[in-house]
């Protein structure tokens, strides 16, 4: 016997700028029925209660950060909820985190037009061939890796300061020249749209801003002659680094992440990290990726975190700590990479009963002792054993030749599946 499906508790309705006049009549439906509405105080600050039936409802203004949100919904799991969010609720929303406390099954989610649907429809701009980012609760660092010549982008912003930053941080850049267009309450009764320069954006006075803080931002990538360009793919320049010497040099950092094989939301282990070269290129590589960088000098360890704002991966963690120890409360990895240490008693061992099956392990070294510990890993293990060795053009005297770096040594495998 058929039964008809349980309807779920919790219901999230997008809605634009002007509220529930944006709702279909289907979503006005679902929204008269709400038992608790959860909502933006500018939302129901128009919103007609006992015209639609919701005088005897729970009505929550939505004022509180992003956990005590979610440890309210916690509360109410199981009892009708309804949410009025802003756009799209799956698409850097409310939507999109709760996925990840509930089952699909108990949402029912019905979009509205997303601010960077409405954006792109505004200027022109086909949304598959733009960069669409949310700086909303976010670092203005992580515009940084998109930051490339002629490249258009849309992101969300926390409020007008965000725009400001992202005029100084363009300037920075010597792309003061970049376009940027800011969109206030698109979609509203209140839409103002307007141009700007990004060098003249980051010297505007933001105390007040003469932006409104519900906006969208637009910008145009337009890059000086003496920018310094940094593209996506693995091998960045190694002064892109603040380093002290310790560093993965960019031919093989660029090799070491090819044989990490990054891909979408991947967890590295970035063991004796030094300036955290490798874990900050992996989290460029792929979407949503993550990265732990594992370093026991405190003065290496800020030089990450200086490396992961400066090149667009502010969410990339730092241990400061000695492996193997340092590794006992960490999230089980897709990748490990040992950088430093591959002697270190234990350290391999940890590593590698820690790696998820299928997952990817890459050494380097540059010692005699370091390399008679891969051969011994390796001749248990198997894998791929590789000397990378890297001569670069330099003045000899009056004349140029070939001055050879310090041969590297490169141990690469993969757990099998079915491994414990």
């Amino acid at each position: 016997m058929n039964t008809a499906p349980e309807m779920p508790w919790l219901t999230l309705l997008g809605v634009g700028d002007d509220g529930v006049c944006s709702l279909t009549p289907p979503a006005l439906a679902l929204l008269k029925r709400a038992t608790t509405l959860v909502a933006p105080e500018r939302v129901l600050a128009n919103l007609d209660i006992d015209g639609l039936g919701l005088a005897d409802s729970e009505i929550v203004p939505w004022t509180m950060g992003v956990g005590p949100t979610l440890d309210f919904l916690k509360s109410r799991r199981g009892t009708p909820v309804t949410i009025l969010a802003t756009g799209d609720p799956m698409h850097y929303g409310i939507g999109a985190t709760m996925r990840r406390m509930v089952d699909a099954e108990e949402m029912l989610v019905i979009p509205s037009p997303s601010g960077f649907s409405l954006a792109a429809a505004k200027l022109g701009w086909a949304l598959q061939d733009v960069t669409c980012i949310s700086l909303h609760g976010r670092a203005v660092a992580g515009l940084q890796p998109h930051i490339l010549p002629h490249n258009r982008i849309l992101s969300l912003t926390s409020t007008a300061r965000t725009v400001h930053e992202v005029g100084r941080l363009l300037t920075a850049r010597s792309c003061g020249g970049s376009h940027l267009t800011v969109l206030e309450h698109i979609g509203g009764a209140g839409e103002k749209v307007s141009h700007h320069r990004a060098d003249a954006v980051a010297t505007m006075d933001a105390a007040p801003s003469p932006f409104a803080d519900f906006n969208m931002l637009a910008i145009e990538c337009v890059t000086d002659a003496e920018a310094a360009i940094y593209a996506p793919v693995p091998g960045l320049p190694d002064d892109a680094f603040a380093h002290d010497g310790q560093l993965t040099k960019r031919e093989v950092r660029a090799a070491t992440l090819a044989a990490l094989q990054p891909y979408p939301h991947a967890l590295l282990w970035d063991v004796g990290a030094g300036c955290g070269s490798v874990a900050v290129e992996w989290m460029r590589a792929a979407l949503g990726v993550c990265a732990v960088a594992v370093e026991q000098d405190p003065t290496r360890a800020a030089m990450i975190a200086e490396n992961a704002i400066m090149l667009g991966t502010p969410r990339l963690s730092i241990v400061e700590g000695r492996a193997p120890a340092a590794l006992a409360a960490l999230d089980v990895p897709d990748a490990v990479f040992i950088g430093g240490g591959i002697t270190v008693p234990d350290l391999f061992d940890t590593c590698w009963r820690a790696l998820k099956p299928g997952g990817r392990l890459v050494a380097n070294v540059v010692t005699l002792e370091g390399e008679a510990r891969l051969a011994e890993l390796h001749g248990v293990h198997g894998g791929t054993l590789t000397r990378i060795a890297v001569s670069r053009a330099a003045p000899v005297g009056a004349y140029r030749g070939f001055k050879p770096l310090m041969p590297v040594t490169q141990w690469s495998l993969q757990k099998p599946w079915g491994t414990v």
